[in-house]
């Protein structure tokens, strides 16, 4: 944490930085860029605000962006593929699903680069299904992703196709029903009002207690079975990339589901790690859903398997968790993996809640972002009876579809942030503590800043030894992108 100290020593740095300019792959604009969204519009050009000298006055700033200590190397954007969110994506007009999908993926849209998709069913699931339901199947001679054909396969290549290098991570909600002592889906009875599991008093699951059979035979088969999904799609033109073992290993739900201890987790993952060796992928650990680290410290205690684990990913209650995990495990990326889902109101109140969420993430150390509903029916109500937020709702009576609240806030984060970019920390004297800032692989600044106020605010930013001094609407988010040839000219050295 820094103190008054190290702010008033990085000023004078600041203002004495070299001047240097590297070559980049990309064009550069020498013209700073800035859109802004609020309650009045929604991705609005603005004027860009003038370079200026820094201010004479000590305290006549508002936020210095830390170009001289970058902090996490940023692995992209994203959201959830759902089967619920293709099936109302697919009752759009074709042009009109097509514009959808550019708003999501393209590079006029949000841009996003990495998403995430269930290994088998989810709660946004038409209703449950593994890859393999016949029991005592260890040869999994009846393996089939043929249920993803109709529903994720399609979606998922629709983004490819505006998003060819669209990279994707996995991870199940549950196994196969026959690999589970409790020898259902979900672990927890239905919430009042909602459908009906069918889970019986005898079959539900606890926390700390591992569902999944203990036992080498399961391990293995169950490695496979990850195996297979990854082969399969391959087989369709969708490479993934990365696998969890467990959607919230921690948590028993009255959907698809399967706690796992941490020593269960260290049974299974070595057997898990040797498949995905195999074919390339990687496997992170999540996810968690607990502000515990030590449900994850206790893994990686693990021998045979903290080889094998390439990050950490964090979700809900996992939030608690984010500070201590960066300090035990500084060497494993975290990824922030669900953004917590609302209750299906889709205004901007949630949506200052999820800008907030990013905000503690990314300052946490994430180096991933990912939304969860990318897409829903209006009113989207989960398999299992949760109605949640989405950034695209869909009136599938009348083919068209809204961007809510929580799309903009993503489109300002997401669409001008590049992988391979560095998050850079920003400091205020005075209170300015609603933006973000990164720097881009061919240098130019991403500025991504809130105006919660309900009347024009004025923020003075140093830049190295420049400043800008941008005007923010009412109620605003704004992107700002500062070129590469600024920076340079302002004396501000180079990334790293």
């Amino acid at each position: 944490m820094l103190d008054r100290r190290d702010v008033l020593g990085m000023i004078g740095a600041a203002a004495l930085a070299p001047v240097a300019v590297r070559a980049f792959a990309e064009p550069l604009q020498d013209d700073i860029r800035w859109w802004s969204t609020s309650d009045a519009g929604s991705w609005q050009a603005v004027p860009p605000p003038p370079v200026e000298p820094v201010a004479k006055s000590f305290f006549a700033w508002d936020v210095m962006v830390q170009f001289t200590n970058p902090a996490q190397e940023m692995g992209g954007f994203g959201g959830a593929f759902s089967e619920l969110g293709w099936q109302a994506v697919a009752k759009l007009p074709k042009a009109i699903r097509d514009r959808a999908i550019r708003d999501l993926f393209g590079d006029d849209g949000a841009a996003f680069t990495l998403c995430r998709t269930p290994l088998g069913a989810d709660d946004f699931s038409r209703q449950w299904y593994s890859y393999d339901e016949t029991d005592g199947d260890f040869a999994l001679r009846n393996f089939s992703v043929s249920n993803d054909r109709e529903t994720l396969v399609p979606f998922i290549h629709a983004a490819q196709h505006v998003r060819p290098d669209l990279k994707l991570w996995a991870s199940p909600w549950s196994p196969p029903t026959w690999m589970k002592t409790n020898k259902h889906y979900a672990q927890f009875p239905s919430l009042p009002g909602s459908p009906s599991n069918g889970l019986r008093a005898d079959q539900i699951g606890r926390e700390g207690v591992d569902t999944f059979i203990q036992d080498d035979r399961y391990f293995e088969a169950y490695a496979r079975y990850f195996a297979r999904y990854v082969m399969e799609y391959r087989k369709l033109g969708i490479p993934i990339t990365t696998v969890m073992p467990q959607n919230e290993f921690n948590s028993p739900q009255p959907f698809p589901s399967c706690c796992w201890t941490p020593a269960g987790l260290g049974r299974f993952i070595p057997f898990l790690g040797q498949e995905m060796n195999k074919l390339g992928v990687a496997i992170m650990l999540g996810t968690l859903e607990r502000s515990s680290a030590d449900l994850i410290t206790k893994v990686l205690e693990d021998p045979k398997a903290a080889p094998f684990i390439k990050g950490i990913g964090v979700q809900w209650a996992g939030k608690g968790a984010l500070g201590e995990l960066a300090k035990r495990h500084p060497q494993l990326p975290l990824w922030g993996t669900e953004q917590e889902c609302g209750v299906g109101t889709n205004d901007w109140h949630y949506a200052r809640y999820g800008w907030n969420l990013i905000k503690r993430y990314l300052g946490a150390g994430a180096s991933v972002w990912q939304y969860w509903n990318m897409a829903l029916p209006l009113n989207g109500v989960s398999t299992w009876g949760w109605p949640q937020n989405a950034l695209i709702s869909v009136d599938t009576e009348q083919g068209h579809y809204t961007l809510n609240p929580d799309y903009w806030v993503m489109k300002h984060v997401a669409s001008q942030v590049r992988p391979g970019a560095r998050y850079l920390p920003t400091q205020s004297l005075s209170g300015f503590e609603n933006q973000i800032a990164f720097r881009n692989p061919n240098g130019d600044l991403v500025l991504v800043i809130e105006n919660d106020m309900p009347v024009a605010q004025k923020v003075n930013i140093i830049l190295g030894g420049k400043q800008i001094s941008p005007t923010l609407v009412p109620s605003s988010y704004n992107t700002i992108i500062v070129p590469a040839t600024l920076l340079a000219t302002g004396g501000i050295g180079k990334p790293k």
